[in-house]
C-alpha cells in the first residue's frame, strides 16, 4: 500500500514486463541503487544505464536519453528516470520518437500514465520521496495494464503528432 491506498496486485504476470532500463543522475544515484535492489528482488530484469557514482557530477539529459533508447530498441518493455524533480528527465525522455514518458508523484498519476496514457518511460523526482515510496510507485506503475478501448485513438493522435513533427 501507498498514500493509504490498495495498489493492483499480479499485473505483471499478464503483460510480461521482463526488461527494464533504469537510469539516475549524480543526485538520485542512491535512491536509483534502492530501486535496483528492490525490483530485481521483485523479479524484473534491469538495464542500468547509469550514472555509476554519486560524487561525479553528471548532466540528467545524458541518462534519460539512454533509458529512453533503451525502450524505443526494444531492448526494455519499460524505462525508469530518477532526477532531483523529475521534469528535465520527462522532458528529454519525449524527444526521444516512440516514448510516452510520464512524471509520476502520486497513486493516481501512477495509475493514469499507464491506464489512460499507455506511458512506456516513468520519471520520478527523488527529492519528493522517501526510498520506500519511489519504490511503491514503480512497481505499481510496472503492474498496472492499458486499459485500450476509449484511449486508444488518443494515444494514436498522440503518436501522430510526433510522426508529423508538428
Amino acid at each position: 500500500m501507498i498514500g493509504g491506498k490498495d495498489t493492483q496486485v499480479g499485473m505483471n504476470a499478464q503483460i510480461h514486463v521482463r526488461g527494464v532500463a533504469i537510469g539516475a543522475d549524480h543526485g538520485s544515484y542512491d535512491a536509483k541503487e534502492t530501486l535496483k535492489r528492490y525490483l530485481e528482488s521483485a523479479g524484473y530484469k534491469l538495464v542500468d544505464v547509469g550514472t555509476n557514482n554519486s560524487t561525479l557530477k553528471v548532466d540528467y539529459p545524458d541518462f534519460a536519453v539512454a533509458v529512453a533508447r533503451k525502450v524505443v530498441s526494444g531492448e526494455c518493455e519499460r524505462g525508469i528516470m530518477l532526477d532531483a524533480a523529475g521534469i528535465g528527465s520527462s522532458m528529454v525522455c519525449n524527444k526521444v520518437h516512440g516514448v510516452r514518458a510520464a512524471l509520476c508523484w502520486s497513486i493516481k498519476t501512477i495509475l493514469n500514465s499507464r491506464e489512460h496514457n499507455n506511458a512506456n518511460v516513468l520519471t520520478m523526482g527523488t527529492a519528493q520521496h522517501l526510498p520506500e515510496e519511489l519504490c511503491s510507485m514503480a512497481k505499481l506503475w510496472l503492474e498496472t495494464k492499458f486499459e485500450g478501448g476509449r484511449h486508444w485513438p488518443r494515444i494514436n493522435k498522440m503518436m501522430s503528432i510526433e510522426r508529423e513533427g508538428k
